[in-house]
């Protein structure tokens, strides 16, 4: 509480005014506990999967709006649900999460049956009878094995966010068109490995698909899948509509004709009229406006879940004057995160965190994170610290020039973008211009170092640190926008990979947030929720304790009761 006094940095009310476990049983785990549930063999050869209702009919074409202008088309290589969000369902893994329990479960998918050695290192997979892909290709081992070659060692010229989850496979074998063999260098819990092999990111795509497009699929459109729908039309920015995939592998499934993705922006005025007013029968990433509307509606339904996203600033450490840890451990002092989660809570809902997922096991709990400096409601010790580092580092009468901030065109960063302007300029001096571009121009702009903050979002594959760290924050991981290198946590990474011990890699999971919040790899600006909203006719799905929105996204269990 501000107890009536006038707050060092930006005033939370005159600033909003002023600018704007499901037990392990079987074959599943839950998201919590990763390091139970996953049998070593399980014979799935005569699993087929349903919709979770008994009177479930086909037909229909299904109308959803979901922000879907993808950066490119190479889904492997994107970080986006512009891109997995329409194209996914175009698509299979070797398991899945199951759409019926919000992805709690693992599945069989492709592959219908495995076995892990009891060393941890060998995992077979045997793969289904009479698949095709959509150009009417046999589906075999060697395509298994051409995507994850890929996926885990990405070819000059490409990089895949979802490689870091696969740096202990050695080796990949195809005894026969019908089985598949990874190899790992060292053991991982079989459940991390499972989970990888299940994210809705990890799809399976065809060897000579690769091979015809020098293994770089970014400008291919109509990428051949084995999915349960193939692309009938898009139009850039309006709608991709998909057709039921009739030789589907899975009979039965889909239930529906087709569906037709609508790009809306997220948390957009124009996403809520769509639903509100019933031009589409389903949309994501709603406000939280239109959620309350909708459930106060007779027929429809709103659910909000955790999303496996981090809202974040990136510094370019390259650039003066961020390649100095001081100066980014007092920008990241000069933020008031509080503002920040209350600035969008008409636009998205939002909660304050640090480094780490603060909705998970790991993470520093909530009431003692807001003890730290940097995360306090009073950012009086925080800015005088942020201000004794500047002049440390050389720039006590401020830094002479201005900072490039790229701002990517959505109104939840549109909106931090001028708070975090504000709280730079007041507490520190700095000069902040913004540039706000669309989402493809970012991606390639923070990839090729055109910047000096950046604020956007970037997804994690599981909650696991040994996904995410090695990801975000390790030298050179795939989504390490701020081209971030602190030996102390490169050389705690692999420690924390091959910590079996609970305590002792939380242990060591700790030390590397410590250094992290005094050289931080991003500003953490907030962690995400999700609204989603619907028409009670929108049969076959099960939102409501999703963790994320890449792993179920394969629309073959919807239907609609219309």
């Amino acid at each position: 509480m501000d107890n009536g006094k006038e707050r060092t940095g930006v005033n939370r009310r005159a600033f909003v005014k002023g600018s704007a476990a499901l037990s392990a049983t079987v074959f599943g785990m839950p998201w919590q506990a990763l390091a139970q549930g996953v049998p070593n063999e399980f014979d799935g050869s005569k699993f087929q999967l349903k919709a979770p209702e008994p009177n479930a009919k086909p037909g229909g074409v299904m109308k959803y709006a979901i922000t879907s202008r993808p950066p490119h088309f190479d889904m492997h290589q994107s970080g986006t649900i512009n891109s997995l969000g329409s194209q996914g369902c175009m698509f299979d893994n070797l398991v899945r999460r199951d759409p019926r329990d919000s992805g709690k479960t693992i599945i069989p998918d492709l592959a219908h049956s495995w076995e892990i050695s009891k060393d941890g290192k060998t995992y077979t997979f045997h793969l289904r009878e009479g698949v095709q892909f959509h150009d009417g290709a046999d589906f075999t081992s060697d395509d298994v094995k051409a995507t994850y070659d890929r996926i885990r060692k990405p070819p000059a010229g490409v990089s895949i966010p979802r490689s870091t989850l696969f740096t202990t496979v050695e080796e990949i074998t195809t005894p026969d068109k019908k089985t598949v063999v990874f190899k790992l260098s060292e053991s991982r819990p079989a459940s991390f490995m499972m989970a990888a092999f299940a994210s809705g990111w990890n799809t399976i795509v065809r060897k000579k698909t690769l091979e015809d497009n020098q293994y770089n699929l970014r400008r291919v459109v109509d990428i051949p899948g084995t999915g349960p729908f193939k692309s009938k039309r898009r139009v850039e920015n309006e709608i991709w509509v998909m057709e039921k995939n009739a030789n589907y592998w899975n009979k039965g499934l889909p239930y529906l004709d087709g569906i037709e993705f609508y790009h809306a922006l997220p948390f957009s005025p124009e996403l809520g009229s769509a639903i509100l007013s019933n031009r589409v029968d389903y949309a994501r990433i709603v406000d939280p406006v239109t959620s309350r509307k909708a459930k106060a509606t007779p027929g429809m339904s709103s659910t909000d879940f955790y999303q496996s996203v981090i809202q974040g600033t990136w510094m370019n450490s390259k650039k003066k004057p961020l390649d100095d840890p001081r100066v980014r451990r007092a920008i990241h002092l000069c933020l008031d995160r509080p503002v920040l989660v209350d600035v969008v809570k008409d636009v998205a809902p939002m909660m304050m965190g640090g480094m780490i997922y603060p909705f998970s096991e790991f993470a520093t709990p909530i009431d003692q994170l807001k003890k730290r400096v940097g995360y306090q409601d009073d950012t009086t010790a925080a800015v005088k610290e942020a201000k004794s580092l500047m002049a440390a580092a050389g720039y006590g009468s401020g830094y002479k020039g201005s900072l490039d901030y790229m701002v990517r065109e959505v109104a939840t960063f549109k909106l931090w973008a001028q708070a975090v302007q504000a709280m730079l300029q007041q507490g520190l001096g700095l000069d902040v211009k913004l540039r706000t571009v669309v989402e493809s121009v970012w991606f390639d702009d923070v990839k090729s170092g055109n910047f000096d903050l950046a604020v956007g979002a970037v997804v994690s594959t599981l909650l696991d640190p040994s996904d995410y760290f090695n990801a975000w924050y390790k030298k050179d991981g795939p989504q390490n926008y701020g081209f971030w290198d602190n030996k102390t946590v490169n050389d705690l990474l692999p420690q924390i990979d091959r910590e079996v011990d609970a305590k002792k890699r939380l242990d060591l999971i700790r030390k590397a947030e410590d250094a992290m919040e005094q050289d931080p790899p991003v500003l953490p600006l907030s962690w995400e929720k999700i609204n989603d909203v619907w028409y009670n006719y929108v049969k076959g799905h099960n939102p409501k304790e999703y963790f994320g929105i890449y792993d179920c996204v394969r629309f073959d269990t919807f239907w609609l009761d219309k």
